[in-house]
C-alpha cells in the first residue's frame, strides 16, 4: 500500500485562524444587516412623528418600511446562522485533513443578490411614494404649504386637503352622497358667482346637502341646530394652488347647541364625508 495515500495533509494553525477571520467578518455583516433593518423599519414611524410634529391634518402611513426593515433583519439572522454553520464545517474539514474549497462563495453571492432586490423594491417604493404625494401647484408638496395646515380651531371649522381640484373634489362629493342616497340641497359656486359681475376670485364652491331622516331628530332634541343644518362642506383653493375641504366640527356643533350623545353619529358623517371627498 502506499503509503502518500494514507498520509492526511493536517491543517496548519494559520487555516484555522483564518476561518476564524472569515466568520467575524460574517458576523459583522449580518450584524450590520440587523441594525440597517431596524433604522429602516422605525424610519416609517420617525415620518408619522415628524408630519404630526407640523401638526398636519391628516398622518400618512409609511407601513412598508417596516416590511423592508423586517426583511432586512431577517437576512441578517440568516447570515449569521449560515455562516456559524459553514464555518464549523470547514472546521471539521480541516480536522479530517480534507482539502475542499468551502462553499462560502455561495452565501456571498446570495446575500449580494438579495441586498441588490431589497435596494431595488426601496427604490421603487420611495419613487412610487414621491410620485402620489398630491401637489395642486404642481411644484411643493403638502410639506412645503405655505397656508397652515390646520386652521384655527376656536371658529369649530376644521380644514383637511384635497387630492384632486375644486371641480374634481365637488363632483367626487356628489357622487357619493348620491350612492348614500343624501340628497344634495344645493351648490353655490361662489366664485362663479363673482365671475358674472367681474370680479376674480379663486375657486370656491358650498356644498349643502342632508336627510331629514337623520336631521329631524337631530332639530328635534336641539331645535337651535337648524341655523346650522342642512349639512355643509366648504370646498376651496387658496392663494398657492392648494384645495381644501372645510366643514363645521362635529363637537362644536354638539356643544354649541346642545345636540345628544346618541344622536351625534348624525351630524359626524359630515367629518366621514369630507375624508372620503379629499382621498
Amino acid at each position: 500500500m502506499n503509503a502518500s495515500a494514507g498520509t492526511e495533509r493536517k491543517a496548519a494553525l494559520s487555516d484555522y485562524l483564518a476561518a476564524e477571520r472569515t466568520l467575524l467578518a460574517w458576523i459583522r455583516t449580518g450584524l450590520a444587516l440587523m441594525g440597517f433593518g431596524f433604522v429602516v423599519a422605525r424610519f416609517g414611524l420617525f415620518l408619522q412623528q415628524l408630519q404630526i410634529a407640523e401638526h398636519a391634518p391628516s398622518v400618512q402611513s409609511y407601513g412598508h418600511s417596516l416590511w423592508f426593515g423586517t426583511a432586512l433583519i431577517g437576512a441578517g439572522v440568516a447570515v449569521n446562522l449560515l455562516s456559524g454553520w459553514h464555518h464549523l464545517r470547514l472546521v471539521r474539514m480541516m480536522d479530517q485533513g480534507e482539502v475542499t474549497r468551502p462553499q462560502t462563495t455561495s452565501l456571498a453571492v446570495a446575500t449580494s443578490l438579495f441586498l441588490a432586490l431589497v435596494g431595488l423594491a426601496m427604490a421603487i417604493y420611495l419613487i412610487s411614494l414621491r410620485g402620489s404625494e398630491p401637489s395642486n401647484s404642481g411644484n411643493n408638496s403638502r410639506r412645503n404649504m405655505e397656508t397652515p395646515m390646520t386652521p384655527a380651531t376656536d371658529n369649530g371649522i376644521i380644514s383637511i386637503p384635497s387630492n384632486h381640484s375644486v371641480d374634481q373634489t365637488v363632483e367626487k362629493l356628489k357622487g357619493i352622497l348620491q350612492a348614500k342616497g343624501v340628497t344634495v340641497f344645493a351648490l353655490v359656486d361662489h366664485s362663479g358667482e363673482a365671475e358674472k359681475v367681474g370680479m376674480k376670485m379663486h375657486p370656491t364652491k358650498l356644498l349643502i346637502f342632508g336627510s331629514p331622516k337623520g336631521g329631524t331628530p337631530v332639530m328635534h332634541a336641539a331645535p337651535s341646530i337648524a341655523i346650522d343644518l342642512p349639512l355643509k362642506i366648504l370646498v376651496w383653493e387658496d392663494a398657492v394652488g392648494h384645495v381644501w375641504l372645510s366643514y363645521n366640527s362635529p363637537a362644536y356643533l354638539q356643544q354649541r347647541h346642545g345636540v345628544p350623545q346618541n344622536l351625534l353619529p348624525n351630524i359626524v358623517v359630515v367629518e366621514t364625508l369630507a375624508v372620503a371627498g379629499a382621498a
